[in-house]
């Protein structure tokens, strides 16, 4: 059990350490209402979830500790998503929330897609 524990708080870390660099990296370039940042880690998180779920032959136990509850856990924002949709709907930003909220489902499951194609190639 501390293996595993370990193995996903180092992915997990790693994870929110490059969910706090896309934040930072996005505010330099971005300033608009729409949350572009975890827009962008959602998407690229559902793409590296799918990418992991379809590698031939899989991997090992520890890595997929590692990777898909560690890394994408972290690195993955939906607490995120759901606060700031909240926000919006307060603000009564109600299509942006809208969009944002259709946007981000469409987009993961398309790189859901996407990357268990990709997955198929390797």
């Amino acid at each position: 059990m501390l293996k595993q524990l370990l193995l996903v708080g180092f992915g997990g870390g790693l994870g929110s350490i490059l969910r706090y660099l896309t934040s930072v990296l996005t505010a330099r370039f971005y300033d608009e209402a729409f949350p572009l940042a975890t827009f962008v880690v959602n998407a690229v998180g559902c793409f590296v979830m799918g990418l992991l779920a379809g590698i031939p032959g899989g991997f090992s136990q520890d890595m997929r500790w590692f990777f898909v509850a560690g890394f994408c856990g972290g690195f993955t924002t939906f607490s995120a998503f759901a606060f700031e949709n909240f926000r919006l709907f307060q603000g009564n930003s109600h299509f942006t929330a809208l969009s944002y909220i259709g946007l981000s489902v469409v987009t993961g499951l398309v790189g859901v897609w996407l990357g268990l194609q990709v997955a198929r190639q390797i």
